[in-house]
């Protein structure tokens, strides 16, 4: 099957070669550890079987949140730890999108307009719930940031998790429509105004570069119920530690194109799309967030302080419905090695220390990241 990581080592160094400068450092390190993920430029183990002898050699993985072949345990936890938080209340997904005018100057200021995006979600999302006219209170809400199509072009949105309900300003629970949550057309025109002014303040030279009908159209922004919440909680969790695409979904790659299968919006048929190895790079690559930026946010009764608030409330909750509360999710235990023949724990025996790989010996390339470790 083929990978991301065949493709990055196959066509990478060439990519480097022809883009590299307007690449950013971390698009550039993204793609230095992809290409070295499980391979022995990281290092690995030696397993032996104590049963049957049988051996074999793990290398290690990179770890860096936008490989497709790293990540899955730790979506996991967050996954196990986010459906422990839930409460016996309907669930809506809140969606706010950034018109097409915008995309470029986002694509280009990642850091600065991804975050103010992310941020201004969230302020429009809490201040229209607390409105009396609509809900009058103050939901959980967790923002999840993509920036992807199904074709991997350059899309950012906004994925929010929303509680049907929250704490009024007395402290008690009250309940949305489990059919809606909010007016979409209020959270849309103030959405937009929020960003236009927070944009002109912060962003003054990017601001006067925008077609000014883009502050008269309406802005997308959609609402659906999603029930207990628990399936879009498992659709999120797929790209918390991961971008884009899976490889899994790839069928096909040599040195003309690269075919991936994807669903068509609307009617969700299967469909397939065939790009260049450059272009397919070219839209992975775009969507390598910038170093420490958090793409998932909690706000509201969610936010990390309040807890323990929310586990009483949930508590409270299951008491007057009348449901029994769920025992904890046991903890993941990491994954363990298996003999393939007699499904025996394998043992591990020796340290396999990192060696040079090729792909970063071509000219132009930067240089392989420094570990620690003597030559084996």
């Amino acid at each position: 099957m083929p990978s991301v990581a065949d493709i990055v080592r196959r066509h990478g160094p060439e990519y480097l070669r022809a883009f590299g400068e307007r690449m950013s450092a971390d698009q550039r390190r993204a793609v230095r550890a992809i290409a070295a993920c499980r391979t022995p430029a990281l290092g690995g183990h030696r397993w032996v079987c104590p049963t049957c002898g049988e051996e074999r050699f793990a290398f290690h993985s990179c770890g860096n949140r936008h490989c497709p072949a790293c990540g899955a345990e730790d979506a996991k936890r967050w996954l196990d730890r986010q459906e422990a938080l839930l409460l016996p209340v309907p669930y809506h997904l809140v969606t706010f999108t950034l018109p097409e005018a915008l995309r470029r100057p986002v694509r280009s200021h990642p850091r600065e307009l991804l975050g103010l995006f992310v941020e201004l979600s969230a302020s429009t999302l809490l201040d229209v719930c607390a409105n009396p006219r609509w809900l009058g209170a103050r939901p959980g809400v967790t923002l999840a940031l993509h920036t992807w199509t199904r074709q991997l072009e350059y899309h950012p949105h906004v994925h929010g998790l929303v509680t049907g309900g929250g704490l009024d300003p007395r402290g008690h629970w009250r309940e949305a429509d489990a059919r809606f949550l909010v007016p979409v057309h209020a959270l849309s025109r103030v959405f937009r105004a929020r960003f236009r002014d927070a944009l002109k303040a912060r962003f003054p030279d990017i601001f006067a570069r925008l077609p000014p009908q883009i502050w008269r159209s309406p802005w997308v922004v959609h609402s659906k119920p999603v029930g207990s919440g628990r399936q879009a909680l498992r659709y999120l969790s797929r790209y918390i530690y991961r971008v884009a695409i899976s490889d899994a979904s790839l069928r096909a790659t040599d040195h003309q194109r690269v075919v991936f299968a994807y669903r068509r919006s609307g009617d969700n048929a299967p469909r397939t799309c065939s790009l260049t190895p450059a272009e397919f790079l070219r839209r992975f690559l775009q969507h390598v967030l910038p170093s420490r930026f958090v793409k998932v946010r909690y706000y509201g009764l969610h936010h990390p302080r309040r807890r323990a608030d929310l586990a009483l409330l949930r508590s409270a909750l299951c008491l007057r419905m009348g449901k029994s509360l769920a025992p904890p999710a046991p903890a993941l235990e990491p994954s363990m090695c298996r003999c393939s023949r007699c499904q025996a724990p394998m043992e591990r025996r020796e340290r396999i220390y990192p060696r040079p790989f090729p792909f970063f010996e071509s000219p132009g390339i930067p240089a392989q990241p420094r570990i620690r470790g003597p030559p084996s």
